[in-house]
């Protein structure tokens, strides 16, 4: 899909994306590790990555535009809407990037421009 719009963010993540963060994040590591975690991002600065490089870095599928939660974010894109930062962990020891929130704005934002910046916080695990 070619770009025609642009893709506009919050200049923070909202706090339910911290909340949604802690659930994933509760299925791969322990409730104290998790805690941490969110508390670091919650501190963290925003950077920047392509998004065909985040999908790269965490090895996962990108979700086709069927997706209800997907279609979602791609109309807040059509409707000039400002997405959420999404919430990034640097795991080494994985050799991944584990996407603690954001992967279905990521898959929208990927559909319309797979170079398009997006705003993350990252931390290392």
């Amino acid at each position: 899909m070619a770009t025609k719009y642009s893709i506009n963010w919050l200049s923070e993540p909202e706090e339910h994306d911290y909340a949604a963060a802690r659930s994933y994040l509760s299925l791969l590591y322990t409730e104290k590790i998790t805690k941490v975690q969110v508390k670091e991002l919650k501190r963290e600065v925003i950077s920047e990555f392509n998004s065909k490089d985040i999908f790269r870095a965490a090895s996962l599928p990108l979700l086709a535009v069927s997706n209800s939660h997907v279609r979602k974010e791609q109309r807040k894109i059509e409707a000039q809407q400002s997405l959420s930062p999404l919430l990034l962990i640097r795991d080494s020891a994985k050799g991944k990037v584990v996407i603690a929130d954001g992967y279905h704005r990521l898959c929208a934002v990927y559909s319309f421009d797979e170079d398009a910046l997006v705003p993350c916080k990252i931390i290392n695990a």
